[in-house]
C-alpha cells in the first residue's frame, strides 16, 4: 500500500451509506472506516436472521474502525429522518451522505405495475430525497459537507425496466438541483453511474437478458457492451474509491457533475447543452418544420434503437 493510501484522509468525519450492507454499498461503507470516518451502515436486508447491516459493523470494528447500523428503510421519510438522527445519536453529527439503496428489474413497459412503479420511486428517488432533506440543514448549519448520490448508465436508456431507468435519470436532476441550492454553503453534491456486478440482480437470469446487455452497452459508454465473460471485472470494490476520493478535500471543486466508474475505469459525463439551434422570425408552424426543420435539425438523425442483430428484442410478447 502507497503512502498516499495510508492517509486517513476522512479521519473524524461521520459518514452515512444507504444499502451498505452488501454489494456497492458495503464496499464504500468499508473504504470509508478504512479512511478514517465514522460510519453509519444502513440496510434493510436480513441474512439468516441477523441484519446485514451489522455484519457489516462487526466487520469495520474488527479492523479498528467505528461504526453502528441502521434499519430502516429510507424510502419513508421517517425511516430517512430516524437514520439521521442515528449519526446524530452515535457521533454528533453529518459530514458525508452516500444515498446507495436500491433495487432493479428487467420488465418491460406493458408488464409494470402501478406498485412497480410506485416502489422504484420509492427506493431510489424519494429515498435519496429524504435523506438529503434531513441531513442536508446540518450540513448547511456547519458550512461543509458532501453528498453522493448513485445513478445509473440505465438512465441513458435501457430496454425493459423503465421505472428503474426513470427514477435513476430522476437522481440526476435532483443531484444537479441540490448542487446549486447548497454549494453556497459549501455543501457539494455529486452523481455516479457505476456498473457492477451486485446483489442487486440476484434472482434476475442474467443468461436470458444478456442481449438486452449488450444492447445497453451498445450505445453507452465508447459504444462497448458488457459481456458475461468480464462480469468479474465490475466489482463492486472498484467503484468505491471514486466515491471516496469525492469525499475528501482533493474534490473540493467537484459540485453537480456526473461521473462513471467501472472496473479499471473512471469518467466524467458531460452535462446537457443544446446540440443544434435554429431561429425562425414570427416563430415556427409545420410547413416550416417540414422544409428547415427536417433538414437541419434532424435531418440526419437516425431511430439507433432498432437493435438491428438482436431479433429476440424486436418480439412482442402479450
Amino acid at each position: 500500500m502507497t503512502v498516499q493510501n495510508n492517509r486517513k484522509r476522512l479521519a473524524g468525519k461521520v459518514a452515512i451509506v444507504t444499502g451498505s450492507g452488501a454489494g456497492i454499498g458495503r464496499a464504500e461503507a468499508l473504504l470509508f472506516a478504512a479512511q478514517g470516518a465514522k460510519v453509519v451502515v444502513n440496510d434493510i436486508a436480513v441474512k439468516d436472521g441477523t441484519p446485514i447491516a451489522h455484519l457489516v459493523v462487526e466487520q469495520i470494528r474488527a479492523a479498528g474502525g467505528e461504526a453502528v447500523a441502521n434499519t430502516d428503510n429510507v424510502a419513508e421519510f421517517q425511516g430517512a429522518e430516524r437514520l439521521v438522527k442515528t449519526a446524530l445519536d452515535a457521533f454528533g453529527g453529518v459530514d458525508i451522505l452516500v444515498n446507495n439503496a436500491g433495487i432493479t428489474n428487467f420488465l418491460p413497459v406493458h408488464e409494470l405495475t402501478e406498485r412497480d412503479w410506485d416502489r422504484m420511486m420509492a427506493v431510489h428517488l424519494k429515498g435519496s430525497f429524504g435523506t438529503i432533506k434531513y441531513a442536508s440543514p446540518i450540513m448547511c448549519k456547519q458550512r461543509s459537507g458532501v453528498i453522493i448520490n448513485t445513478g445509473s448508465e440505465s438512465g441513458l436508456g435501457r430496454v425493459f425496466g423503465a421505472n428503474y431507468c426513470a427514477a435513476k435519470e430522476g437522481l440526476i436532476g435532483l443531484t444537479r438541483a441540490v448542487a446549486r441550492e447548497l454549494g453556497r454553503f459549501n455543501v457539494r453534491c455529486n452523481a455516479i453511474r457505476p456498473r457492477a456486478a451486485t446483489t442487486i440482480l440476484e434472482g434476475i437470469n442474467l443468461a436470458r437478458f444478456l442481449p438486452v446487455m449488450r444492447a445497453l452497452g451498445r450505445y453507452w459508454v465508447g459504444h462497448r457492451a458488457p459481456k458475461m465473460s468480464a462480469m468479474e471485472v465490475y466489482k463492486p470494490e472498484a467503484v468505491a474509491p471514486l466515491v471516496v476520493w469525492l469525499c475528501t478535500d482533493a474534490a473540493a471543486n467537484v459540485n453537480g457533475r456526473d461521473f462513471y466508474v467501472a472496473g479499471n475505469e473512471v469518467g466524467l459525463f458531460p452535462e446537457l447543452e443544446v446540440e443544434r439551434l435554429l431561429y425562425r422570425e414570427g416563430g415556427w408552424d409545420l410547413d416550416a418544420l417540414d422544409g428547415a426543420a427536417r433538414d437541419s435539425l434532424v435531418g440526419d438523425l437516425t431511430n439507433r434503437y432498432l437493435l438491428e442483430g438482436y431479433p429476440e428484442l424486436q418480439k412482442f410478447e402479450e
